[in-house]
Protein backbone atom coordinates (compact mmCIF):
# COMPACT_ATOMS: atom_id res chain seq x y z
CA UNK A 1 0.00 0.00 0.00
CA UNK A 2 1.70 3.44 -0.79
CA UNK A 3 1.98 6.55 1.76
CA UNK A 4 -0.71 8.25 -0.30
CA UNK A 5 -3.70 5.52 -0.23
CA UNK A 6 -2.83 5.28 3.60
CA UNK A 7 -3.01 9.10 3.86
CA UNK A 8 -6.45 9.01 2.35
CA UNK A 9 -7.53 6.28 4.42
CA UNK A 10 -6.82 7.88 7.61
CA UNK A 11 -8.29 11.40 6.86
CA UNK A 12 -11.60 9.30 5.28
CA UNK A 13 -11.82 7.72 8.76
CA UNK A 14 -11.13 10.68 11.14
CA UNK A 15 -14.33 12.33 12.68
CA UNK A 16 -15.64 15.18 10.68
CA UNK A 17 -14.26 18.47 12.55
CA UNK A 18 -17.31 21.62 11.91
CA UNK A 19 -16.54 25.26 13.01
CA UNK A 20 -19.71 27.74 14.05
CA UNK A 21 -19.02 31.06 14.74
CA UNK A 22 -21.70 32.58 17.05
CA UNK A 23 -22.24 36.01 17.73
CA UNK A 24 -23.32 34.86 21.27
CA UNK A 25 -20.47 32.47 22.46
CA UNK A 26 -17.81 34.12 24.78
CA UNK A 27 -15.65 31.45 24.57
CA UNK A 28 -14.51 28.45 22.19
CA UNK A 29 -16.92 25.59 22.92
CA UNK A 30 -16.18 22.11 21.50
CA UNK A 31 -19.34 19.91 21.71
CA UNK A 32 -19.66 16.20 19.88
CA UNK A 33 -22.85 15.53 17.66
CA UNK A 34 -24.60 12.38 17.75
CA UNK A 35 -22.74 11.05 14.45
CA UNK A 36 -19.52 11.62 16.13
CA UNK A 37 -18.21 14.85 14.70
CA UNK A 38 -16.71 17.51 16.73
CA UNK A 39 -18.17 21.16 16.88
CA UNK A 40 -15.75 23.99 17.68
CA UNK A 41 -18.33 27.21 18.23
CA UNK A 42 -15.90 30.53 17.66
CA UNK A 43 -17.20 33.21 19.74
CA UNK A 44 -17.57 36.72 17.56
CA UNK A 45 -13.73 38.17 17.73
CA UNK A 46 -12.09 34.37 17.59
CA UNK A 47 -10.41 32.85 14.80
CA UNK A 48 -10.54 29.45 13.25
CA UNK A 49 -6.92 29.09 13.67
CA UNK A 50 -7.59 30.06 17.84
CA UNK A 51 -10.42 26.97 17.61
CA UNK A 52 -7.96 24.15 16.07
CA UNK A 53 -5.82 24.71 19.10
CA UNK A 54 -8.72 24.92 21.65
CA UNK A 55 -9.54 21.75 19.32
CA UNK A 56 -6.00 19.79 20.23
CA UNK A 57 -5.87 20.68 24.05
CA UNK A 58 -8.96 19.00 24.45
CA UNK A 59 -8.32 16.37 22.22
CA UNK A 60 -8.25 14.30 25.18
CA UNK A 61 -11.82 14.91 26.16
CA UNK A 62 -12.99 14.76 23.09
CA UNK A 63 -11.76 10.95 22.14
CA UNK A 64 -12.96 10.12 26.48
CA UNK A 65 -16.48 11.66 24.98
CA UNK A 66 -16.44 9.69 21.30
CA UNK A 67 -15.78 6.38 23.88
CA UNK A 68 -19.20 7.06 25.88
CA UNK A 69 -20.81 7.65 23.35
CA UNK A 70 -19.90 4.57 21.34
CA UNK A 71 -20.93 2.52 24.38
CA UNK A 72 -24.30 4.08 24.61
CA UNK A 73 -26.79 1.87 23.20
CA UNK A 74 -28.49 3.01 20.22
CA UNK A 75 -32.01 2.37 18.84
CA UNK A 76 -32.40 -0.45 15.93
CA UNK A 77 -32.00 0.70 12.20
CA UNK A 78 -34.31 -2.43 10.64
CA UNK A 79 -37.56 -2.94 12.98
CA UNK A 80 -39.03 -6.33 12.74
CA UNK A 81 -40.88 -8.64 14.39
CA UNK A 82 -38.65 -10.06 16.91
CA UNK A 83 -36.85 -6.32 17.34
CA UNK A 84 -36.74 -4.88 21.04
CA UNK A 85 -38.02 -1.54 20.77
CA UNK A 86 -38.09 1.39 23.59
CA UNK A 87 -41.73 1.89 24.57
CA UNK A 88 -43.07 3.56 27.70
CA UNK A 89 -39.39 3.18 29.34
CA UNK A 90 -39.15 -0.68 28.79
CA UNK A 91 -37.48 -2.30 25.84
CA UNK A 92 -39.88 -4.49 24.57
CA UNK A 93 -39.65 -7.14 21.68
CA UNK A 94 -41.97 -6.41 18.43
CA UNK A 95 -44.49 -9.47 18.46
CA UNK A 96 -47.53 -10.60 16.32
CA UNK A 97 -50.71 -9.57 17.92
CA UNK A 98 -53.39 -12.54 17.90
CA UNK A 99 -54.87 -13.40 14.53
CA UNK A 100 -57.47 -10.98 12.93
CA UNK A 101 -58.66 -9.13 9.77
CA UNK A 102 -55.70 -7.15 9.92
CA UNK A 103 -51.91 -7.65 10.51
CA UNK A 104 -50.93 -6.03 13.90
CA UNK A 105 -48.02 -6.33 16.39
CA UNK A 106 -48.13 -5.99 20.20
CA UNK A 107 -45.30 -3.58 21.83
CA UNK A 108 -46.24 -4.58 25.55
CA UNK A 109 -49.55 -4.26 26.09
CA UNK A 110 -50.14 -2.23 23.45
CA UNK A 111 -50.96 -2.99 19.92
CA UNK A 112 -50.33 -1.28 16.69
CA UNK A 113 -51.88 -2.15 13.12
CA UNK A 114 -49.56 -2.28 10.55
CA UNK A 115 -50.36 -2.80 6.10
CA UNK A 116 -47.90 -6.02 6.85
CA UNK A 117 -46.06 -8.44 9.28
CA UNK A 118 -43.13 -8.46 6.52
CA UNK A 119 -40.50 -5.89 5.92
CA UNK A 120 -39.21 -3.23 8.04
CA UNK A 121 -42.03 -1.49 10.60
CA UNK A 122 -39.76 1.55 12.25
CA UNK A 123 -41.73 3.87 10.29
CA UNK A 124 -45.33 2.51 10.30
CA UNK A 125 -45.04 1.85 14.41
CA UNK A 126 -43.09 5.56 15.01
CA UNK A 127 -45.71 6.82 13.02
CA UNK A 128 -48.46 5.22 15.62
CA UNK A 129 -46.30 6.39 18.88
CA UNK A 130 -46.59 9.91 17.21
CA UNK A 131 -50.15 9.92 16.78
CA UNK A 132 -50.50 9.02 20.44
CA UNK A 133 -47.93 11.28 21.83
CA UNK A 134 -50.02 13.95 20.06
CA UNK A 135 -52.84 13.40 22.26
CA UNK A 136 -51.37 12.34 25.59
CA UNK A 137 -48.09 14.60 25.91
CA UNK A 138 -50.72 18.09 25.31
CA UNK A 139 -52.98 16.85 27.96
CA UNK A 140 -50.63 16.25 30.37
CA UNK A 141 -48.64 19.18 29.68
CA UNK A 142 -51.59 21.42 30.02
CA UNK A 143 -52.32 19.41 33.66
CA UNK A 144 -49.19 20.12 35.02
CA UNK A 145 -49.21 23.79 34.15
CA UNK A 146 -52.25 24.40 35.66
CA UNK A 147 -50.60 22.67 39.00
CA UNK A 148 -47.89 24.45 39.02
CA UNK A 149 -49.80 28.02 38.40
CA UNK A 150 -47.94 28.15 34.64
CA UNK A 151 -49.19 30.61 31.95
CA UNK A 152 -49.34 28.70 28.82
CA UNK A 153 -50.11 29.85 25.20
CA UNK A 154 -49.99 26.56 22.77
CA UNK A 155 -48.56 23.05 23.32
CA UNK A 156 -47.25 21.39 20.50
CA UNK A 157 -45.46 18.34 19.39
CA UNK A 158 -43.33 18.09 17.37
CA UNK A 159 -40.13 15.86 15.54
CA UNK A 160 -37.63 16.88 16.94
CA UNK A 161 -34.23 15.71 16.15
CA UNK A 162 -31.56 16.95 18.79
CA UNK A 163 -34.03 18.26 21.79
CA UNK A 164 -36.50 16.66 23.67
CA UNK A 165 -38.66 20.18 23.92
CA UNK A 166 -38.33 23.80 23.65
CA UNK A 167 -40.54 26.95 25.37
CA UNK A 168 -40.64 30.12 23.15
CA UNK A 169 -40.81 33.54 24.58
CA UNK A 170 -44.36 33.65 23.29
CA UNK A 171 -45.24 31.25 25.78
CA UNK A 172 -45.87 27.78 23.58
CA UNK A 173 -44.35 24.82 24.88
CA UNK A 174 -42.93 21.86 22.19
CA UNK A 175 -42.18 18.64 22.90
CA UNK A 176 -40.14 16.08 21.02
CA UNK A 177 -43.04 13.06 20.56
CA UNK A 178 -40.71 11.01 21.28
CA UNK A 179 -40.89 11.29 24.86
CA UNK A 180 -43.72 8.84 24.93
CA UNK A 181 -41.19 6.21 24.65
CA UNK A 182 -39.78 7.58 27.73
CA UNK A 183 -40.40 6.56 31.45
CA UNK A 184 -43.33 8.83 33.03
CA UNK A 185 -41.22 10.41 35.15
CA UNK A 186 -38.61 11.48 32.55
CA UNK A 187 -41.58 12.94 30.60
CA UNK A 188 -42.97 15.11 33.19
CA UNK A 189 -39.26 16.33 34.04
CA UNK A 190 -39.17 18.08 30.80
CA UNK A 191 -42.14 19.27 30.71
CA UNK A 192 -41.56 20.65 34.07
CA UNK A 193 -38.27 21.89 32.59
CA UNK A 194 -40.07 23.90 29.88
CA UNK A 195 -42.68 25.20 32.38
CA UNK A 196 -40.13 26.30 34.15
CA UNK A 197 -38.94 28.14 31.35
CA UNK A 198 -41.75 30.57 31.10
CA UNK A 199 -40.24 32.02 34.59
CA UNK A 200 -36.43 31.86 33.47
CA UNK A 201 -35.58 32.15 29.69
CA UNK A 202 -32.41 30.83 30.42
CA UNK A 203 -30.49 27.87 32.38
CA UNK A 204 -29.05 29.92 35.23
CA UNK A 205 -28.92 28.72 39.13
CA UNK A 206 -32.49 30.12 39.35
CA UNK A 207 -33.81 28.35 36.85
CA UNK A 208 -32.56 25.52 37.93
CA UNK A 209 -33.52 26.41 41.75
CA UNK A 210 -37.17 26.38 40.16
CA UNK A 211 -37.11 22.97 38.12
CA UNK A 212 -35.56 21.75 41.69
CA UNK A 213 -38.56 23.12 43.57
CA UNK A 214 -41.27 21.09 41.34
CA UNK A 215 -39.37 18.54 39.99
CA UNK A 216 -36.74 16.95 42.91
CA UNK A 217 -35.72 13.90 41.11
CA UNK A 218 -34.70 16.26 37.81
CA UNK A 219 -31.04 14.84 37.91
CA UNK A 220 -31.76 11.31 37.87
CA UNK A 221 -34.38 12.06 34.74
CA UNK A 222 -31.45 13.96 33.01
CA UNK A 223 -29.13 10.69 33.62
CA UNK A 224 -31.52 8.66 31.79
CA UNK A 225 -31.59 11.30 28.88
CA UNK A 226 -28.40 10.65 28.38
CA UNK A 227 -27.59 7.16 29.19
CA UNK A 228 -30.78 5.47 27.06
CA UNK A 229 -31.63 8.66 24.57
CA UNK A 230 -29.83 7.18 21.69
CA UNK A 231 -32.57 3.93 22.00
CA UNK A 232 -35.48 6.85 21.45
CA UNK A 233 -33.02 8.37 18.13
CA UNK A 234 -32.11 10.99 19.77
Amino acid sequence: MSDEQQNFESVAEEPPLVFVRSDRARNYRLTLRKDGAAVATIPVRGSERAARRFVELHRDWLERARARQARKPRAATVWAVGTAVLWRGELGEIRIAAEGERPAVCVAADVFRVPSLEGDLRAVLEARFARLARIELPARAWELAAETGVDVKHVTVRNQRSRWGSCSAGGTISLNWRLIQAPESVRDYIVYHELMHRREMNHSARFWARVEAVCPAWRDAERWLKSNGGLAGL
